[in-house]
């Protein structure tokens, strides 16, 4: 979950800035390049394959930690290996669009009080399936509406960039297939 309206883009920029609307707030259902593939070496280069859902899921779990986690979600609620989705939203869906294409999608997030948190992100792929690696980070009651369709931009995000960059290098190394992928400290191996 990305927690400020000033950081409402994956990237930073104030370029997707919109503040909370409170229609359309429907639940949805539990689930920097601009060129998909683009910074993967070895993720479904030549030779390697295509990437399989599975495999990307698998890898993109394997490769959530603290150091990947959204600083400002840390400061309210720590991430755990309990709870390894929290906070990973924003660069999850970046290295699935790296990977995958399509768009990136960004819903509000809603607290059980009903008071507005920030927003969700996750993708939706070129078939049109809603692909949403994070949605089981919300454990407390929130609500999620439904999303809308946010253009990237260009180049290296502004915003998370040190750690979009250090999850996209573990998921590029355990697709790749390579021994010793790199474990992230404190998540899973």
């Amino acid at each position: 979950m990305t927690p400020t309206p000033q950081d409402a883009g994956p990237d930073g920029s104030g370029a997707q800035h919109t503040e909370p609307q409170p229609a359309g707030q429907q639940d949805r259902g539990p689930g920097g390049s601009t060129e998909p593939g683009s910074g993967m070496a070895g993720a479904g280069a030549a030779g390697a394959g295509p990437v399989t859902l599975g495999a990307l899921e698998a890898a993109v779990r394997a490769s959530w930690a603290a150091d990947t986690c959204c600083p400002s979600d840390l400061t309210r609620i720590p991430w755990t290996p309990r709870n390894p989705a929290w906070g990973h939203c924003d660069v999850t869906a970046l290295v699935v669009h790296d990977l995958l294409g399509g768009a990136l999608v960004r819903g509000e997030v809603y607290g059980p009080g009903g008071a507005w948190e920030g927003y969700h992100w996750w993708n939706r792929l070129p078939s049109g399936l809603e692909l949403d690696l994070t949605r089981e980070q919300f454990r407390r009651g929130e609500r999620v509406t439904d999303g809308v369709p946010v253009p990237r931009p260009p180049g290296r995000p502004r915003r998370r960039a040190a750690e979009y960059e250090r999850l996209r290098e573990r998921v590029a190394a355990r697709l790749a297939g390579r021994p010793g992928a790199p474990a992230p400290p404190g998540g899973p191996a």
